[in-house]
């Protein structure tokens, strides 16, 4: 990250529902709402997950997200934080990125990733040991199909005719981003000449600077510049002087946490429809996960962003404010107030100068 660039903000939404009974509409249209505050304040990119079969996350395509809210904005970037890539047919997601780049006129960071969730896999008949091999033969087609007007491929998982893409997207070159914590996936980011976002999950310093040392190692290793990776991190955040709403909005990180642990290692439970949150081995406790996130008032959130910017190094800060159960006009108080009060100290603490 070099010294003289803002480090910008933006926002997450993983779209889960704590309680199952809430109506996937005003999930769906708190976000847009969000995103549509977002684009008002000034928030460089809105990001959207995908799972799918549970209550963890309502979202099964962020790519029609994109579409949705790029009709309600007109300057903030619209993200895919992931596309599930070996979820899908390669050249129908490939037309659907170029639509939804165009939709949102030129809009779209196009976030991929590789997949964690067992119980999703199974269900679409595909086996996650291939997933790694799946998702780097896409970062190859996905080259392939907008450089040329005619492509053919020939890999183990996907295999293609020549073949022409009629939708072509805005922007040429379109940002893509791969997501993950691993050396494997940082190193397709950086073959490719992809940036990277990552989650922070519920961690705090060291986590960060671990993973930094990950990833930089990782595209060294590929003999690429670490600031090519771009680095987006995504972060739990609320903006509270109350010390009781901060550890409830802890008890939040930590309830979905435990769902993307359970999820990740096939061990989720149900109670009914609803993921339930059960303790995963190791955890910290509440009020760790509250000193390790940027939970707090206007002050301590800016220190703290400010020590996580010097060790994680991101190009971007990206914030889930609304997770588990967290009120909706909480999410977008914290919102208001990152941009209004959070992010202008950080600046002048930091002395960063506009890019």
């Amino acid at each position: 990250m070099p010294e003289d660039v803002i480090v910008e903000f933006g926002i997450f939404n993983l779209m889960g529902a704590r309680d199952p009974r809430t109506p996937a509409a005003q999930v769906f249209a708190e976000v847009a709402e969000q995103v549509a505050l977002g684009d008002k304040l000034g928030y460089s990119t809105a990001w959207f997950a995908e799972h799918h079969f549970s209550n963890y996350c309502m979202c099964a395509s962020p790519l029609m997200m994109v579409a949705h809210c790029a009709a309600s904005t007109r300057n903030i970037r619209l993200g895919t934080a992931v596309v599930v890539v070996p979820l899908y047919n390669p050249m129908r997601l490939i037309a659907e990125i170029a639509s939804a780049d165009a939709m949102s006129g030129g809009r779209l960071m196009l976030g991929i990733g590789a997949g964690y969730q067992p119980y999703e896999f199974e269900r679409f008949g595909v086996d996650i040991k291939d997933k790694i091999e799946m998702t780097d033969e896409f970062l190859e087609i996905l080259d392939l199909a907008f450089e040329q007007d005619f492509f053919s491929y020939d890999g183990r998982h996907y295999k293609m005719p020549k073949t022409h893409i009629a939708a072509r997207p805005v922007q040429r070159p379109l940002p893509i981003y791969v997501a993950g914590h691993t050396a494997e996936m940082f190193s397709a980011a950086a073959r490719h000449g992809h940036r990277v976002i990552t989650s922070g999950r519920s961690g705090g310093l060291k986590m960060l600077a671990e993973q930094y040392a990950d990833f930089a190692a990782a595209f060294a290793a590929e003999n690429v510049p670490v600031e090519k990776a771009h680095m987006t991190l995504n972060r739990f955040a609320l903006i509270t002087d109350s010390r009781d709403e901060g550890l409830r909005f802890a008890e939040n990180a930590r309830y979905q946490t435990r769902l993307a642990s359970s999820l990740r290692n096939r061990q989720e439970v149900m109670d009914g429809i609803a993921l339930v949150d059960v303790p995963a081995k190791g955890e910290e406790s509440i009020e760790t996960i509250h000193d390790n996130l940027p939970i707090g008032d206007v002050e301590t959130v800016a220190e703290k962003l400010m020590a996580e910017i010097k060790v994680a190094k991101p190009a971007q800060l990206s914030f889930a404010f609304k997770v588990g159960d967290t009120p909706h006009k909480s999410a977008m108080r914290s919102m208001e107030l990152m941009m209004g009060e959070v992010k202008p100290r950080i600046e002048k603490a930091l002395g960063l100068g506009q890019a």
